[in-house]
């Protein structure tokens, strides 16, 4: 799945055993630029480069009045206003940091992201020094691609409204317009000296959020942008395929996360049932598992960075803590809330946090993230395939 502005970011549902919750990243589906998907924060390519510490500590904080929130929804509608507006006021004075409200076409949209397709125009964008915003990824056979934008081409304006200065979630906004097939948007683009204006068409567009490819001494890389549906057996079938005793090198970096449901399958390709994570709802532990029969002797080494969230982070815990891989790279962003949709009057949506998932070695993930057995930067790639082969998955 594309970084940055333009795609999805999903919420994990349906926490196995039937628990209808999500985990949600920093009030989900930051990605969407053009895409449709919401524009609710800034992406994970830009809040990568966070620095872990303090200021990520968890605020325990009580959940929020549900009750209470519908009640103040309703109060604004029989005045005459927003019930949405009143909600994300309300949600926002609650100091819940992962709580969102969305409309129900923005909400539907969220549904079928988690499908893995989304309207846009196929490209992501996120900030590159001060205010300027520059597009990071253009999806291949998208309208972006064919107009021939480019990483790197700076992003000037939006259907004539200039964008530096704006939160990347403003940017997100005008990008996705209304989010229908067919409608324009108008891009001013800048690419060295040259600039241009170009119109783009958005279109429903498909993500392959995973790839699979052998490496030059006979490893496997996988690489899991979003656990969006289908995700996990697509992981489970790939480690099932690859040579006997070739190792995975399962690559989770800028992951921001998904179906838990999903994370949880692809933590079976690795591990004979088991624990994969713990979490409460309203003081009420529960917990996920795996499946049985997973690949538990293939040499594994995941690779994870501050764009590794949510349910990439519950799959990164469960293989630390069980010692089935080594984890290198940097530390992972730090999302472990559980959240639980609730329905407003107006029929928008609103996604609460109710409690927060751990480890199986009870490690509290939200706020602080995982840090990675081998810490690495820039050449983690390199790193963690020379891991691999010391592991002796290489051939």
């Amino acid at each position: 799945m594309p970084d940055g502005t333009d795609l999805l970011c999903t919420r994990p549902r349906g926490v196995l055993r039937g628990a209808v919750l999500t985990l949600v990243f920093t009030g989900v589906l930051a990605t969407a630029a053009a895409t449709g998907s919401l524009p609710r924060q800034e992406p994970a390519a830009e809040r990568a480069g966070a620095p872990p510490g303090a200021e990520r500590e968890p605020r325990d904080r009580a959940p929020v009045d549900s009750a209470a929130l519908n009640r103040a929804a309703a109060a604004a509608m029989a005045d005459g206003k927003s019930g949405k507006k009143a909600a994300e006021e309300f949600v926002s004075r609650s100091g819940d940091r992962w709580g969102a409200v969305y409309d129900k076409r923005e909400y539907e949209e969220f549904e079928q992201a988690l499908d893995g397709a989304y309207t846009g125009v196929g490209l992501s964008a996120g900030r590159s020094g001060g205010d300027r915003v520059r597009v990071t990824r253009v999806q291949a056979g998208g309208p972006a691609a064919r107009a021939g934008l480019r990483a790197g081409d700076r992003l000037v304006s939006v259907d004539g409204r200039p964008v530096d200065g704006l939160s990347v979630s403003e940017v997100v906004a005008l990008l996705r317009g209304d989010g229908m097939p067919g409608s324009s948007v108008a891009l001013r683009v800048e690419r060295g000296r040259a600039a241009w204006t170009q119109t783009l068409r958005r279109a429903r567009l498909a993500t392959d959020p995973v790839t699979v490819r052998r490496l030059d001494d006979g490893a496997v890389l996988i690489r899991v942008e979003a656990f969006t549906k289908g995700v996990g057996t697509r992981v489970r079938d790939a480690v099932r395929k690859a040579p006997a005793g070739a190792g995975v090198l399962l690559d989770l970096r800028g992951n921001s996360g998904g179906l838990v449901a999903e994370a949880a399958t692809a933590a079976s390709a690795f591990l004979d049932g088991g624990l994969v994570a713990t979490y409460d709802v309203e003081g009420e532990e529960r917990a996920v598992y795996a499946e049985g029969g997973g690949d538990t002797e293939r040499p594994l080494v995941a690779l994870v960075d501050g764009g590794t969230m949510s349910a990439a982070e519950l799959l990164t815990g469960a293989l630390q803590d069980r010692g089935r891989a080594v984890t290198v790279g940097s530390r992972t962003f730090g999302k472990g809330a559980v959240q639980m949709p609730s329905t407003l009057p107006d029929g928008s949506v609103a996604e609460l946090t109710v409690g927060h998932y751990r480890t199986p070695a009870g490690h509290a993930v939200d706020g602080r993230g995982i840090t990675p057995d081998l810490p690495a930067g820039e050449r983690a790639e390199e790193r963690a395939r020379t891991v691999l082969s010391g592991l002796g998955g290489g051939s």
